[in-house]
Order: structure tokens, then sequence, then C-alpha cells
């Protein structure tokens, strides 16, 4: 994919772009008119562009592959609102995104990777897993198709969540070359703290993340209070135990002074007691942090705990003083859950 990854216009920061069009002959402001194209009127097609001189347009059609580095292969559509997106690559691998409207904002969750080496026991992604890394064209495509076919009422695309297939740090440049393409005033020009990645608890990248002190959210999923059980859960557990990477989460805030949020997915019998929400407690006391619940999506073995056990697992932690939250569920009726729709197409085709 490396050869192809570079026919990709839609990959290049801007600067890039006005370093390739003056090794061209042609002016650095016709450089940014094609990122305008792409990034800020998500132009899926060389020939939209009318203000670029029909000379480049043709060599760009000639030299270089669509803006869009992927195309739809299915849409579902929820009751509740939530948009589910299978997109194909151009080595026919699928990748997959989610759209949740809400009142006053529109969240879009993307994918970092074609599967995920994580392994988490939970997670559908996991248990297809790993192929390969997106390249930052394929991640910013995510954004510019979605917003592209969204209605002009409604929220519009506000937010965007690196929540869906794969682990984004471990695709750590891709992920920030996509970001600074995504945030760039000449584009879409989204801000950084509308953005947030997810981690399953790469403790050296969220220190590498830190010493970069951007505005991004920072999410790490937890899952578990100890060693044990999490390593159980969560493989990297073994290379990232607890104690390494919450210093590594208190090296973030010292660092950007910003806030974590950790994820809890609820699942019945195996985290969800009131010993359990203790020893989390424990853990929690005295970060700079947000803790989120969320009762397991019903796509493994796994059992989701009754609402009665999450609310008492919340009100524990609430009375100590952590801000704690339940996340609503969101999209079930279309397998919302990051690769559910993926291992269903996978199985019909």
């Amino acid at each position: 994919m490396e050869n192809m990854d570079r026919l990709h216009v839609a990959g290049l920061r801007r600067e890039e772009l006005e370093i390739l069009f003056a090794e061209l002959g042609w002016p650095r402001f016709r450089a940014r008119q094609l990122f305008h194209w792409i990034h800020h009127r998500a132009a899926s097609d060389f020939t939209q562009m009318h203000n670029l001189p029909k000379a480049i347009v043709e060599y760009l059609a000639e030299n270089y592959l669509s803006p869009l580095a992927l195309r739809l292969v299915l849409e579902r559509r929820s009751i509740d609102g939530t948009i589910k997106y299978l997109f194909e690559l151009r080595d026919q691998h699928t990748i997959e995104a989610v759209y949740i409207p809400e009142d006053d904002r529109g969240t879009l969750c993307v994918s970092a990777q074609v599967g995920c080496a994580m392994n988490c026991s939970f997670c559908a992604t996991g248990q297809s897993g790993y192929v390969r890394n997106l390249s930052p064209a394929e991640i910013v495509s995510q954004v510019n198709f979605v917003r592209s076919i969204l209605p002009q009422y409604g929220p519009g695309l506000t937010n965007i969540v690196f929540m869906g297939m794969g682990e984004p740090f471990a695709n750590f440049e891709a992920v920030m070359k996509a970001i600074d393409i995504i945030t760039d005033e000449e584009g879409f020009n989204l801000g950084q703290r509308r953005i947030t990645i997810s981690t399953c608890g790469l403790a050296d990248k969220i220190r590498e993340f830190a010493d970069l002190k951007s505005q991004v959210n920072l999410a790490v999923s937890l899952h578990a209070p100890d060693n044990e059980r999490r390593t159980k859960m969560m493989p990297i557990n073994k290379r990232f135990p607890i104690e390494e990477l919450l210093d590594a989460c208190r090296y973030y805030t010292y660092q950007t002074n910003r806030r974590i949020s950790f994820e809890y997915a609820l699942i019945a019998g195996i985290n969800d007691s009131v010993q359990d929400a203790e020893q989390l407690a424990a853990l929690l006391q005295g970060m700079l942090c947000h803790l989120n619940l969320i009762p397991v999506n019903p796509v493994t073995s796994f059992d989701r705990p009754s609402s009665e056990q999450v609310e008492r697992f919340q009100r524990i932690l609430a009375a100590v003083g952590i801000p704690v939250s339940v996340r609503r569920e969101r999209g079930t009726d279309i397998e919302a859950a990051c690769g559910q729709l993926r291992q269903v197409h996978r199985k019909n085709t």
C-alpha cells in the first residue's frame, strides 16, 4: 500500500502540497486552493475544482488517485439517528465509521486500522484480527466523505473520536498527521478540543502524545481495577500494567493540564461489584479525570449488568468525588459497535 499512499494528495499536509506544487513550477496559492477543495469543501473529484487551471486538474487526474481514498459499500441507519458506514479501501479491505447525531453536536467515530492487534476480549474488531494501518488519506477520507453527504439541516459534523476500528496509538504518525490536516484552518478547521483519541493503554505513546502538548482529548480504556483481570480482558496489560499506565496518564495531565477520560466497560459478574467500584475509586482518586461507565455491548459471551447494578457502581465513585457518567447506548439495531457490521458483511459476502 505504500506506493499507493503516495498517490493520495488527501494525505498531504498543506505545507507538503505547497512544496509539491513549487517543485512542479506552480504557484503555492494553487496548492492552498487544492487543499481547500479536498478538506473544506470535501470534493470527491478533481474535475469539481473549477478555479484550478485545466492543466493542473488534468495533471492531478492523470498522476494521482481520487481525493477520496475509499468508497461506500454499505450504510445502515438506526431508529435513534445513528448512521453506520462500511467503507471499502483500494485493496478491498473494509473499515467502519459511525455518525452519532445529538441536539447540539454531531460526532463521527473513525477507524485508525484495518482490524486490530490488541485482542481485547469484549471487542468485535479484535475478534477479526489485525490486517494493516490506515494511511492519513484513508483516515481523513472517512471525515470528508461523511461531511459531503450530511444534510444542511441538523448538527452537521462537530466532533471526531478515534474510537473505531484499531488502536490509534499503534498507528501514531498517521493519526497525528490526519489530525493536522483535519484541524488546518484552510481545510475543515476543526478545533483540537473537538477531537478525542481513545487508546487501550499504550503507556509509551501516551507519554509521546503528552510531549506534543496538544489540545486533542485523551480517553484511556481501563475496564478492570487490577492487573490480573485487566490482563485477561486486555492482553496489552502484560506489556503496560495498570501502575505504569496510570503513571503515564499522570505525566500527560502534568504536561498538558488536561483531563483524561477513563473508559470502563461494565460486565456482569466480572468487574461490576461493590468491591470493584471501591478499588477503582482508590486507583483514580486525586487524578484529573472523568470516568465513563459503559455497560458492555452484547457482541460477545459477556453479560450486561442490570441498570440497578450500574447505578450502584456509579454512586460509589461519585460519593468519593470522582466525576462519573454512564454512556448512553446508540445504534444497537444496526450493529453500531465497532467491528460488528464488518463481520456481518464478510459473512454475507
